[in-house]
């Protein structure tokens, strides 16, 4: 597929493992369990200790240092199950913000159409749920093994007090732990449908916000509220399967300590009627039993949340391992030197088709820009402009044939080195949530000063608008104070003009600009041509008509290639086109 990138040097993170994660802090997870070891043998000392008491209390025997010491296990108990507690939060929240830095990370180096294919929503609940159901998979991995170990403990110490009760206490967990494992077995694939689901509906409502103005201009905020309601539907219906799932464990839970306590209660009652039991240890059987219970039921809902972890793990690991955009393997690690005489961009039959399209949008173009002056892209709707820009700047690979920049192929150019040699200005003119200093400086090695920010707000007539913002060139874009269209079109600009490229692209710039502020444009534009190579795309012709070469595109393929006066002689489209945009006199 053409959208799919080649086999790349950089490889994909890959799959999270949670047992490598778990141990990149060694020295505080021993801690944590070794405090939770005492904190269970602390509290599997009570019973025998309340034993003592009741034995010592009918001998008439003193009790204050057993009393004592009970209290002191009682409550070195908490402290160390407290402090143990802590210690795996803090495992876990350090675990969790390292998986969504490297989500962000890998997500924001997938291919753009990779990126696109996967969806706002999708990508960001990995961030967010996802990364939650990951973080309490630290407190499951470690407390299954430690309540695990409890039981047997306090399993064995029951033997020792009576086996006969023990065997009946197994019997009834027994059971109980077959009602449990025929839930937990569907929880991982309700909890992956859940994900979905969540995924779905923040893609969707994502969506939606983005189309706010369209929608209430359109008065279609019921349409969207219905179809937002569908994808609600469908998260409420799964998420619906998953309550029941899990409200069956409680039950389940409680009628096995139910069956266990009074399948002891009358064994036990049998057994000190025979006197073969006598009451001390029946007591201290009785709170061991009662100590079992919550360790069992920790068991039960530890592997229905574990089943959630594991879910989240794989659909992380899932997008972890999708390739990242890099280099081709013979891509050479240093860049190449650019060719003084070489033209800035050469098209050598370039054919693009999209994913899942069997129309091809480019269909063999060639065409050669300069190495510096203006070349204007322009064509119909649905030509392939854009494309070609995005073929330039490699967010897409050619499908067939090859493409030249500044003397070499894009192939043999590492990819951060062919961007930096190109500045590029989108349909969209976006700005990042960041202040209008940090957008204006994207991708410059070095800081601009105070003077080459003010030349260049001042060269698109931004000077102004921007000293009325509440904290000038420091005031965060975005929300509260963002610009309009046209103020984010000449911002855009602005840092064109500011960075060190060799190649300028602009994709549809006078779009939102008046007549005052496309005549600014122009001038700009045979500023930046004086130097370098200048791109851009454009359905205003008026913008371009100056172009030292103009390249008339259509369908995907290149009609022609010329100045304004040939191609306004020879090609037909380009006047239709033309003559389509000149406003005929009153």
């Amino acid at each position: 597929m053409a959208d799919q990138p080649p086999r790349t040097a950089r490889r994909a993170p890959g799959r999270v493992r949670l047992r490598r994660e778990l141990t990149t802090e060694p020295g505080r997870l021993l801690c944590a369990l070794l405090l939770a070891l005492v904190s269970t043998a602390a509290a599997l000392a009570v019973p025998l200790l309340v034993q003592k008491i009741i034995t010592d209390f009918s001998a008439h025997r003193p009790l204050g240092p057993d009393v004592l010491l009970m209290c002191a296990a009682t409550i070195g108990s908490a402290l160390t199950q407290a402090l143990s507690g802590f210690l795996l939060a803090r495992i876990g929240e350090r675990m969790t913000y390292r998986l969504r830095t490297r989500i962000m990370d890998h997500t924001l180096r997938l291919p753009l159409p990779v990126a696109r294919a996967q969806g706002t929503g999708e990508l960001t609940a990995r961030i967010t749920s996802d990364a939650l159901l990951l973080r309490q998979a630290v407190e499951v991995i470690t407390q299954l093994p430690l309540a695990t170990l409890t039981v047997a403990a306090t399993l064995l110490v029951m033997v020792w007090i009576d086996w006969v009760l023990t065997l009946v206490t197994v019997v009834a967990f027994a059971v109980l732990t077959v009602l449990v494992l025929l839930v937990v077995r569907r929880m991982k694939a309700n909890v992956n449908g859940q994900q979905d689901a969540v995924g779905h509906i923040s893609q969707r409502f994502t969506a939606n916000l983005e189309a706010l103005t369209t929608i209430k201009a359109y008065r279609a905020e019921p349409m969207a509220a219905r179809t937002l309601a569908a994808a609600a539907e469908r998260l409420r219906a799964v998420s619906l399967e998953g309550a029941r799932l899990n409200a069956l464990i409680p039950p389940a839970v409680s009628l096995g300590n139910q069956f266990a306590m009074i399948a002891v209660i009358l064994t036990g009652g049998a057994r000190l009627a025979a006197g073969s039991l006598d009451v001390a240890a029946f007591a201290a059987f009785l709170l061991y039993l009662l100590q079992t219970v919550p360790s069992i039921g920790a068991l039960a809902t530890g592997f229905s949340r574990l089943q959630a972890s594991l879910a989240a793990r794989d659909r992380c690991s899932a997008l972890l391992s999708l390739a990242p955009e890099s280099d081709p393997r013979d891509t050479p690690r240093t860049a190449p030197t650019p060719r003084p005489q070489a033209p800035s961009v050469v098209f050598r039959k370039v054919s693009y088709t999209h994913t899942g399209s069997d129309d091809p949008a480019l269909r063999g173009i060639s065409f050669t820009a300069a190495r510096t002056g203006l070349t204007a892209v322009v064509g119909p709707s649905g030509a392939g402009k854009s494309t070609a820009l995005s073929l330039i700047d490699r967010f897409i690979r050619p499908t067939s044939g090859s493409i030249t920049v500044l003397g070499h192929d894009t192939r043999h150019w590492p990819l951060d080195e062919l961007r930096a040699r190109i500045a590029y200005v989108d349909q969209a003119f976006t700005l990042l949530e960041a202040t209008a200093r940090e957008n204006l400086q994207l991708g410059r090695e070095r800081h601009a000063g105070a003077d080459e920010l003010a030349a260049a707000l001042d060269a698109v007539g931004l000077t102004d608008d921007i000293t009325r913002l509440p904290q000038g060139l420091d005031t965060p874009l975005g929300r509260e104070s963002d610009l309009s269209g046209g103020q984010r079109q000449r911002m855009a600009l602005a840092r064109a003009l500011l960075s060190d490229a060799d190649i300028v692209l602009l994709d549809e710039p006078t779009s939102q600009l008046d007549g005052i502020n496309e005549h600014r444009f122009r001038a700009i534009m045979e500023d930046l041509a004086a130097t370098r190579a200048v791109i851009v795309v454009a359905h205003r012709l008026s913008t371009v008509q100056h172009a030292h070469h103009v390249i008339m595109m259509n369908r995907g393929t290149v009609l022609d290639a010329g100045n304004h006066p040939t191609l306004l002689e020879r090609c037909t489209p380009y006047r239709d086109l033309v003559t389509s945009q000149t406003i005929p006199p009153p």
